[in-house]
């Protein structure tokens, strides 16, 4: 018991960790318990945080702050506008096409099933063969009742869609245009001594905002190299496929090898086993590597490295919790996790403190 009670003296008796700890608490309780529905709001504070740097850039070419603003307002409106009224449609489009083409590559998919034994009978019994194509249609038809369900749901949140598509772009306006105003607003419900978060969030500042742009611009080029190969070979779906490729690096490691089954099957149905299936997947994995060995240093090279068991832990822990914002968040806030570790008060740092 006096083991526990001087371990929590030496950790917790300095003021600056009590700020800290109440801090981290409270906006871990206002994500958690109020995130759906400030959803909007917690949106717009991240498009506006990745936006300030170029306001910042303009501005160190003497353009005045509001100048700046709304030039940057308007690219990112103009970007928004290109996103809803041409990518989403023609990614429903082919959606769409690829649900009504789903049967037909069903039954071919179970056709190659069945003939796996007359093809490989030492390897596969009939019975086998038989056992796997139930077993396929059976999670098939589960999975196709989940979406369905899914969608027939999501019909009902177009009005909050629309909502959070409108408020947005207001929100994200604000926040740059009276950015001061909103900071010493905010300043006058923190603690006057809380050197400790302020030391925290200097350095995650720095490598939240280096992750994000970072992360922007390999969304970017993988997902554009992706289209334009897959253009090339003259892939169906390209645009939903490449999409899919450039979101994938939100999930490190996992994102690659779990889109490499969608181009997969959608090349294999397409092309068969021919020179052209054997050319895209060849050209997917080239990309993968460049991604992970060229484009990623050339990105990250101002990004703390953590290491890659670190980085599924955090992956898989904050996407449980947030999602798809957890996962896109995953490697900050595991820097967030490692900048507290580093900075924590030592022993000798508390007792100086302390005196």
């Amino acid at each position: 018991m006096n083991v526990l009670s001087s371990w929590f003296k030496r950790n917790f008796d300095n003021p600056q960790v009590v700020i800290l700890i109440s801090l981290l608490i409270t906006l871990f309780a206002v994500i958690i318990f109020l995130g759906k529905p400030l959803a909007p709001f917690l949106s717009s504070v991240v498009l506006a945080y990745l936006l300030e740097s170029v306001v910042l850039r303009l501005e160190k070419l003497r353009i005045p702050r509001i100048l700046s603003v709304l030039i940057v307002f308007l690219l990112f409106v103009a970007l928004l506008m290109f996103f809803i009224f041409w990518v989403i449609p023609v990614l429903i489009t082919q959606i769409s096409e690829l649900v009504q083409q789903l049967p037909t590559y069903l039954g071919t998919g179970l056709e190659f099933v069945r003939k796996l034994h007359e093809n490989y009978p030492n390897i596969i019994s009939e019975e086998q063969a038989t056992s796997l194509t139930s077993t396929i249609t059976t999670e098939l038809t589960q999975l196709g009742q989940g979406v369905l369900t899914k969608t027939v749901s999501s019909v009902f949140s177009v009005i909050s869609i629309g909502i959070f598509i409108v408020l947005t772009p207001i929100l994200v306006f604000f926040m740059l245009k009276d950015k001061q105003n909103i900071i010493k607003w905010i300043s006058k419900f923190t603690p006057k001594d809380s050197s400790l978060t302020m030391s925290i969030w200097n350095e995650v500042d720095e490598q939240l905002g280096n992750y994000v742009k970072g992360k922007v611009m390999e969304i970017f080029i993988v997902g554009l190299v992706t289209y334009i190969i897959f253009i090339l070979f003259n892939l169906k779906y390209s645009i939903l496929l490449a999409t899919l490729t450039g979101f994938s690096v939100l999930i490190p490691y996992i994102g690659a090898a779990l889109v490499t089954v969608p181009i997969a099957l959608v090349a294999f149905f397409q092309f068969g086993w021919t020179p052209d299936f054997a050319w895209i997947m060849v050209s997917y994995g080239i990309i993968q590597l460049l991604d992970g060995n060229v484009l990623v240093p050339w990105l990250f090279s101002e990004v703390n490295n953590l290491h890659p068991v670190a980085i599924i832990l955090a992956v898989l822990f904050f996407g449980g919790i947030w999602g798809f914002w957890g996962v896109f968040f995953a490697i900050p806030l595991a820097t967030m996790v490692n900048a507290i570790i580093n900075a924590w008060p030592k022993k000798a740092e508390t007792e100086i403190a302390l005196d």
